[in-house]
């Protein structure tokens, strides 16, 4: 349902440098870090599961890469500079930060709770927030950087059963317009990427069937719904893969991406614009 991908960057194109992954050790986060290091940077893999990002570091060291892990609560602004100033002060900069950091899960907003709906908006928008105004300093002490927010395309006509997530992301990409034109003047870009349907472990149960009598879920069923989506749903006609969505964080931070800020980066193979039914479960 995706396709093997090869990088189209030159080797080296970030030797040196030291990119700041929170929510790296797996989906979209991962396939981010494992990019940026295949391509020279040194990746710090954040999250609060330091086993997870002690894991996925230690995966990319075998395979020839720099990088390393750090536990964060990305709501939490004590926990977040302190890991910002130890990153800084053990590898000398940040020249990259990926907001990847996320919680999100299908319920209905008339009993959605209170704790439910911070949660995701603390993580995704507070977090998001957070991270960014504690690397400024060191990215303007060093002459600049980059910074690319992780969004997405559901808010833009409304989903469902989604509103703590709708709403953090669409927060998430009036905050880059807004912190780009406020930190241009440091060289600091900021830009969003706005992912399509990933096929990650929540789409996956969401296209799962009831078991059946005996307890048995039917795989093959589940293919058969995923492949039926991707051919009528999304014009491209194939789910994405992580790899689609690092190769634009690695364009918007390279060289090539130097003259664009502001911007949120649609990739999603051309399903938001065909507008897909939204769930009515």
């Amino acid at each position: 349902m995706t396709t093997e991908q090869t990088s189209v960057f030159r080797p080296g194109l970030f030797d040196g440098q030291v990119a700041l992954i929170t929510g790296g050790g797996s989906g979209i986060g991962r396939g981010i870090a494992d990019l940026l290091a295949s391509l020279g940077a040194h990746v710090v893999l954040a999250s609060r599961k330091l086993e997870r990002v002690e894991a996925a570091a230690a995966e990319i060291v075998a395979t020839g890469g720099k990088a390393s892990a750090r536990a964060v609560d990305v709501r939490d602004t004590n926990l977040v500079r302190t890991m910002v100033t130890e990153v800084s002060a053990s590898l000398g900069r940040i020249d990259l930060l990926v907001n990847n950091a996320a919680g999100n899960f299908y319920a209905p907003s008339e009993t959605l709770s209170e704790n439910a709906w911070k949660s995701v908006i603390e993580i995704d928008l507070y977090g998001t927030f957070f991270c960014s105004q504690a690397v400024l300093p060191v990215m303007k002490a060093q002459g600049g950087g980059s910074i690319v927010n992780i969004s997405m395309t559901l808010h833009y006509r409304g989903w469902p059963l989604m509103a703590h997530a709708t709403a953090a992301k669409a927060g998430i990409d009036a905050l880059t317009k807004t912190l780009s034109l406020e930190w241009a003047k440091y060289r600091v870009r900021m830009n969003s990427v706005a992912p399509g349907p990933i096929p990650t472990e929540g789409v996956r149960k969401a296209f799962t069937p009831p078991p059946s009598a005996d307890g048995v879920v039917d795989v093959f069923a589940i293919e058969k719904a995923m492949d039926g989506y991707a051919k009528t749903m999304i014009p491209l006609q194939r789910w994405g893969a992580p790899a689609d969505i690092a190769n634009m964080v690695a364009f918007l931070a390279s060289p090539g991406g130097a003259w664009i800020t502001g911007a949120t980066m649609v990739v999603d193979g051309g399903e938001w614009l065909a507008k897909p039914p939204a769930p009515t479960r």
